[in-house]
C-alpha cells in the first residue's frame, strides 16, 4: 500500500475535521481519500477516525498514531526536497586541460537534456585521478592504455612547416657533426606524460640515437605549442589539435602513440551514467576516433577507484 500517501491523507483529513477539506489539503480527491484511510485502518487493524455526515473526529487510536503519521509525513516531504535539491547540484567531471572550450559548452548544453547540471573540471591526468580518489569530484576522465579505453586518441606529430614525407620518423631528427642549428625537439604536453605514452617515446628516442633533451615536456598545451609555432621543434598531437593550431600534422614512423581515456568515478552508477548520456560529447572534447560506431567503445567497462599515474621532470 501507499503508506506514505495514506498518512498524508489521514493527518489533513484529521487536522480539518473534514474529509471533503482534508482531501482537498491533501490535493487528492475526497473518494481517493477515504479509500487511503481505509487502507490504512486495515492495514493497522483498527479505524483511526470516526465519521459523520458532518465531521470526521479521532478515536483514542488515531489520536495515538496521528504524531508518528505526521512526522512520517513530514520526512517524506524532506526527502523528496532533499532530492530535488540533489538534482540541481552540479555534477562536478575532470576533464583533460585540452579540451577545446566549445567542445566543452557542447557538452555542458547536451547534459542539460539529460536534466544532468554539469561542472567540467580541466586538470593534467595525475591530478584528475586524484581529485576522484579524494571525492573532489564525482567522476573524471582518466588517462588508461589504449586497451582499457573507452576513447582512443591517435597521436602524431606536427609542426609549422609542411613535412616531405607521408610519416615522420624520429630518426630523422638525430643531429649531424656538421650541424650549426639547434637539435629539433619534440614537445609532450602535460596529457602525455604518463607512463604508456612517454616511456615508449624515451626508449625510441635512445634506440635512434636522440639527444636526451630533444623530447622536452611542457607546463600547459599552450606552452608546448607555443614552442613549436616560433621554431622547427615539433609537438606530439591529435590530428585535430593540430588543424586547430594551424599545425602540419603526419603519424609518427617507427611508433603508433594513442591517448586512451576512460571514466572513473567513487560511485559505479556515475560513471556508467557519464558513459551512456554523454558518450558523443565526450568523444568531440578528446577528439576522439569513434570505436566501433560513433560513440565510445561497446561494452567497455566503467572504472571505479583509479590509480595515480604521473610524469617526472621536464626531459623525458
Amino acid at each position: 500500500m501507499d503508506l506514505v500517501g495514506a498518512c498524508r491523507a489521514f493527518v489533513k483529513v484529521s487536522e480539518r475535521g473534514s474529509f471533503t477539506v482534508g482531501a482537498a489539503a491533501a490535493r487528492m480527491a475526497q473518494s481517493v481519500a477515504s479509500r487511503k484511510i481505509a487502507a490504512l485502518e486495515k492495514h493497522l487493524g483498527e479505524p483511526l477516525l470516526e465519521r459523520s455526515a458532518r465531521r470526521a473526529t479521532l478515536t483514542p487510536f488515531g489520536r495515538d498514531l496521528l504524531p508518528h503519521a505526521r512526522r512520517l509525513v513530514q520526512l517524506a516531504e524532506l526527502l523528496e526536497h532533499e532530492a530535488e535539491t540533489a538534482k540541481r547540484r552540479p555534477f562536478r567531471l575532470a576533464v583533460p586541460d585540452g579540451c577545446p572550450a566549445g567542445a566543452l559548452a557542447r557538452l555542458i548544453a547536451d547534459a542539460r537534456r539529460h536534466e544532468l547540471i554539469l561542472e567540467p573540471r580541466p586538470l593534467p591526468p595525475a591530478e584528475r585521478a586524484e581529485r576522484v580518489r579524494v571525492q573532489e569530484v564525482r567522476a573524471a576522465l582518466v588517462a588508461v592504455p589504449e586497451g582499457e579505453a573507452v576513447w582512443t586518441v591517435p597521436l602524431g606529430l606536427a609542426g609549422a612547416t609542411e613535412p616531405a614525407g607521408a610519416r615522420i620518423h624520429l630518426e630523422t631528427l638525430r643531429a649531424g657533426r656538421t650541424d650549426r642549428d639547434p637539435p629539433r625537439r619534440v614537445w609532450l604536453q602535460p596529457e602525455d606524460e604518463v607512463p604508456h605514452i612517454r616511456d615508449p617515446l624515451a626508449r625510441l628516442r635512445d634506440a635512434v640515437g636522440l639527444r636526451p633533451a630533444q623530447l622536452m615536456s611542457a607546463g600547459s598545451p599552450a606552452a608546448a605549442a607555443a614552442e613549436v609555432l616560433c621554431s622547427r621543434d615539433l609537438l606530439l598531437c591529435s590530428r585535430a589539435q593540430a588543424a586547430e593550431l594551424g599545425l602540419h600534422w603526419r603519424p609518427l614512423g617507427e611508433l603508433r602513440p594513442v591517448r586512451g581515456f576512460a571514466v572513473a568515478a567513487a560511485v559505479r552508477a556515475d560513471a556508467e551514467r557519464i558513459r551512456e548520456l554523454l558518450g558523443g560529447g565526450i568523444a568531440r572534447c578528446l577528439g576522439a576516433e569513434p570505436q566501433g560506431g560513433s560513440g565510445p567503445r561497446a561494452g567497455a567497462p566503467a572504472r571505479t577507484g583509479p590509480g595515480t599515474e604521473t610524469g617526472a621532470g621536464t626531459a623525458a
